[in-house]
Parts: structure tokens; sequence; C-alpha cells
């Protein structure tokens, strides 16, 4: 559910100036139990459009060349950054995050990384890809990228409960893994569309056969089952709205439709 200045948000379909991208984030914000709340459109507008960015990252990630592997075998590519002893990456001073973090889904081929350190630096390319770069070198130029390091101004939330909205980062745990292969202890995933994920390292699957993917990487005699675990993590999109010193703001569908509101509902044509 959805509330602008307090009011439930009713929508009249088919709304033909949203993508088909926007459309299914908006779809999957109003049928959560969770009530969502916007002081404006242009607030909701945002989150869309980076909840949009998401998903086009997570894309670009499987596309990109970039390897899965555990923390001790990790590469980066050196001229932007610095692989430390732990297998994090660190952004040399002499160049900008902005430049960093594309040169990732650019040239995939030279890094190697597990799938929560790919999660953040989903995070951070979306952020990227949804303020003015100045904006991004400023607050990010001390980039670190290790598992769930993040840099404060990231600011992710992390809660409990099963209100998966498309852009979210949801985790299936495995109880059983196996371990002498204990990157499949579990899979950091992004919701991509109803059931569909992106893991790095696994692609694109349903739910079904990312918990059967785990199910096949558990130790033997294994009794348990691998499973979504009712967490969800976020960025905290009303502070990423901020961000952005020179005012940029990515456009949405949203930001063409009628608004028009009565006593009870604010209704979206």
């Amino acid at each position: 559910m959805i509330e602008i200045a307090g009011k439930p948000v009713k929508t009249t379909p088919p709304q033909l100036s949203l993508s088909s991208h926007e459309k299914a984030i908006l779809q999957s914000l109003m049928s959560t139990h969770v009530t969502y709340q916007y002081d404006s459109l242009a607030q909701l507008s945002f989150e869309i459009a980076l909840r949009r960015n998401i998903v086009a990252a997570s894309y670009l990630m499987m596309n990109s060349g970039a390897g899965f592997t555990a923390f001790a075998y990790s590469r980066c590519n050196p001229y932007f950054f610095r692989r430390l002893a732990n297998g994090g990456f660190l952004l040399h001073p002499h160049v900008n995050a902005a430049d960093a973090i594309d040169d990732i889904f650019r040239n995939g081929h030279a890094y190697d990384f597990e799938c929560a350190t790919a999660i953040i630096i989903l995070f951070y390319k979306a952020v990227l890809d949804s303020i003015d770069r100045a904006s991004f070198n400023r607050l990010f130029r001390n980039l670190y990228l290790y598992s769930w390091e993040h840099d404060a101004a990231l600011n992710l939330v992390t809660t409990k409960g099963t209100d998966f909205v498309i852009g979210d980062c949801v985790y299936f745990n495995n109880p059983d893994f196996d371990p002498n292969n204990d990157v499949w202890r579990g899979e950091n995933t992004i919701k991509l569309e109803w059931d569909l994920y992106f893991g790095h390292g696994i692609a694109t699957k349903t739910a079904a056969q990312v918990i059967a993917h785990l199910n096949s990487q558990r130790r033997p005699g294994a009794t348990r089952s691998a499973y979504l675990l009712a967490q969800v993590t976020r960025l905290n999109f009303t502070f990423v709205r901020t961000f952005s010193e020179t005012g940029y703001t990515p456009r949405t569908g949203l930001d063409q439709l009628v608004v028009r509101t009565d006593k009870q509902h604010v209704h979206l044509y």
C-alpha cells in the first residue's frame, strides 16, 4: 500500500506513461501488506527510479563478465583499486569513485568477487545513475568494497519481514552448506520481478531454482533445505534523494501522471 501526504493512493490503469519496469515496481509497492509513506509524488517517483536503476545494474553486472569467487581469490582492476589482504578493494586516491564503479560494469573480466560485495556494488551503481557524478565522487571518495562493508552515506536498512519489493536485496540461506565450499552458505540476490532474482554467481533464477542450486551445494547427509529468509535490505531512498547538489533527479512516467486528491485518496491517472 502507498500513501502520499497521509492519503492512500489509487491508480487508474493503464498508466500509459509508465514503462513496464516502472509499472511493475509501483504494483510491487502497492501490493505489500506494509504501508509505504511519501510526502509527495516526486518522492515516490525518485524511489521508483532508483529501484529501476538497481534492476538495470543487476542485468549489467550479469552481462559484464565479472567472475564469482571467494574473498581469497578476488581480483580487481589495479588502475582503480588496490586489492587488500582480506580480498577487499580500496579506491586509489588518483581516480574518481564514479569512474571506478563504472569500470566494474564495463570491464568486468578484470574483476572477481562474491555475492555480498556484488550487492553493494549494485547499490553504488544505482545511486551513481540516480544523482550527479560530482556529488557521487564527493560522497564516496574513500570507496571500499568488501562483503557488506559500505560507506555510511549509502545508509542501507535491513529489516525483518517478507514485504519484498522489486529492487530489494533478499537472502536465501543454506543452513546445511558444505563447509569445504562455504561460498554457498547462502546467496544474496536482488528481486527483479515477481519471482525472478539476480545473484552474482547464479545469474537470474526463480526462488525455487535458487533453492535447488543451494541444495545441490549442501554437505553430505544434509537434511535441511535452503530457504528464503524473512529479511529485506534496501537503500534509504528518501536519504539518497538528498545527495545530488545540482538538484538532478531521474525521471519516471509518474512525473507525467495526472494527480487528483479527494478527502480520502490520492488518485493517479
